[in-house]
């Protein structure tokens, strides 16, 4: 396994410093939007903070029960209170920046453990804690922050309104999917024995091919919308359909109980609805080619229903911008992917064999069973 560096600690506290402003910005968007009579779209954001809240506390306390079993059952009631007041990431968080601050600060060799500690136990705590963060923030970034930056484009695209607020929404919601995607990534090499670290070109790569994607079909959303509200309504629930449908023919395994495996198969399927994750960690050449050629139809189909059905509008500036800026971004976008994933992609995830000589006793145990949760999570 590789090592937290003190560079994954600075980008650890940028991340916790990016959720803070994002949630500030969240609640200052909404009170702007009421302020001005725009009910809908105030309660709209809202809704989507308050949906990626709930099921962010309901698996993280699901981990921890799963985590802290056989133990004092005093520690889970406080444990779920915190929860209850959708603040059980901040718990993670300071672990995570304990453990942190000692593998990457004061952990010189393996000799800082003592003999009956699992090799390298710090630096196996924090990864443990590290991930759990970053699977809870790929579920905030695609049941939040992705939804929210879809809102902000709608409106800047349909109703010209361009203040400050908005554009730090929009700013705010790069920057979420930006460390989001790019810490998952990290998360994911870290775990898999004999691949080297994701260095900066592997992860601009990624992040470009990401960010560039999801932006085209964004954008193909909104111009969908700005015809009809319903057909965009229609659109999206045939495509969580697909791909709940598709996360359940692959009979995931991430949860220990039924109900809460549905749950994550049920938010899967939002998050294919925005972007491509390998749910078993398969080679998925064919999956990858058939989603990504889906989405470059459905743009095209769209920009040509303008070109017929609504001639009028192609004259104006802003669709011109955004029908540009759909299609520059969805091309760039597919030109990283296919860099990526020829050049940098690993080829191999973490062998269970491997998973399971980390270490021995109780200690290892709990190893074991983060390293399992993980490697059930979607991988990429």
């Amino acid at each position: 396994m590789m090592k937290f560096t003190k560079q994954n600690f600075i980008f650890l506290v940028g991340g916790i410093i990016i959720y803070i402003v994002d949630i500030g910005v969240d609640f200052w968007v909404a009170s702007k939007y009421f302020c001005q009579g725009q009910y809908s779209w105030s309660i709209l954001i809202l809704c989507f903070r308050g949906l990626s809240s709930l099921i962010n506390q309901i698996f993280s306390y699901e981990w921890f029960k799963n985590d802290w079993e056989g133990t004092d059952t005093g520690k889970l009631k406080w444990i779920f209170l915190v929860h209850l007041f959708q603040c059980g990431i901040f718990i993670r968080y300071w672990f995570a920046l304990k453990y942190g601050f000692q593998a990457a600060f004061k952990q010189k060799s393996s000799g800082d453990t003592s003999e009956t500690d699992p090799p390298n136990f710090i630096q196996n705590q924090v990864v443990d804690v590290v991930t759990d963060i970053n699977m809870l923030r790929v579920f905030k970034t695609f049941l939040e922050t992705t939804p929210q930056l879809f809102v902000q484009i709608y409106i800047l695209v349909e109703h010209g309104k361009n203040d400050f607020c908005q554009y730090a929404a929009i700013i705010m919601s790069f920057c979420g999917i930006s460390f989001s995607t790019v810490d998952y990534q990290i998360s994911l090499r870290k775990s898999l024995p004999d691949k080297d670290e994701f260095h900066v070109l592997p992860g601009l790569m990624y992040l470009f091919y990401k960010l560039l994607t999801i932006t085209s079909w964004l954008l193909s959303i909104s111009l969908i919308t700005l015809l009809s509200v319903s057909s965009s309504a229609i659109l999206l629930t045939f495509l969580w359909i697909c791909g709940f449908t598709w996360t359940l023919k692959q009979h995931t395994t991430f949860c220990k109980s039924k109900k809460m495996e549905y749950l994550y198969r049920t938010v899967v399927g939002i998050i294919l609805i925005f972007t491509f994750f390998n749910v078993k960690g398969r080679k998925t050449k064919l999956c990858l080619s058939m989603y990504y050629a889906t989405h470059t139809v459905v743009t095209l189909g769209i920009l040509f229903v303008y070109l017929f059905w609504k001639p009028s509008i192609i004259k104006e500036i802003h669709f011109t911008i955004v029908s540009i800026l759909t299609i520059l971004s969805l091309v760039l976008g597919i030109i990283f992917l296919v860099v990526y994933y020829r050049c940098f992609h690993p080829t191999a995830y973490c062998r269970p064999q491997a998973c399971s000589d980390e270490g021995d006793g109780e200690l290892g145990q709990k190893y074991r069973v983060k390293i399992s949760r993980f490697q059930n999570f979607i991988m990429q």
